[in-house]
Parts: structure tokens; sequence; C-alpha cells
């Protein structure tokens, strides 16, 4: 079945880096459209960044210049480099998968905190 897997999250301060990771299996993970979402307490879940089979890649507007969506087919793996944290970007973050079938997968969520 598939499985998306997310790492790296963790603790950092304000100003500071971090990168995400998703492991996808069972899947063509070449034909799916990618996303990473977050939901911070008390909040919906949003988009962050999305990168299309192809690599077009789309940002919210609070995270342009500061993080970069990117995937590597060859080891079925998506990744968010996120810096200048701020203390907003605090959030569970999700990846998300849109297979060539049109079927959703979601995995099963990273934290990220920011504060000093």
């Amino acid at each position: 079945q598939v499985q998306l897997v997310e790492s790296g999250g963790g603790l950092v301060q304000p100003g500071g880096s971090l990168r995400l990771s998703c492991a996808a299996s069972g899947m063509i993970f070449s034909a799916a459209a990618m996303g990473w979402y977050r939901q911070a307490p008390g909040k919906q879940r949003e988009v962050v960044a999305t990168i299309g089979s192809g690599g077009r890649t789309n940002y919210v507007d609070s995270v342009k210049g500061r993080f970069t969506i990117s995937r590597d087919n060859a080891k079925n793996t998506m990744y968010l480099q996120m810096n200048s944290l701020k203390p907003e970007d605090t959030a569970v973050y999700y990846c998300n998968a849109l297979s060539a079938q049109g079927r959703l997968y979601w995995g099963q969520g990273t934290q990220v905190t920011v504060s000093s």
C-alpha cells in the first residue's frame, strides 16, 4: 500500500533552518503531484507548497523566498527546505501525494516548533 513518511521536524530558534523529508513507497512517485501542508493548533490545515510531476512549484505567500520544495524521483523523496523560520511557522507539517490515478494520500505529520 502507499506510505508517506515525513521526517526532519523539531525545535528550532527563530531565524533558523530545517529540512523536512517525505519518503514515498507503494506508488509511482515520479507521476505524482506532491505537496506540503501544515496545521497549527486551533487552525485549519493549509497548503504550504506544491510540486508537480514535471517539477513546477507553487508556494503560499507567507513562505515565498524562505521555503523551497523539491523532489528526487530516484529516491522517491520530496523535501521542504525551510529557512528564516518564524514562530508563526510552528505547526504539524504533512506530506501529501496525488497519484496519477487521482487518489490522495497523506503522511502522519512531523512537528515543527519555532521558539526561543
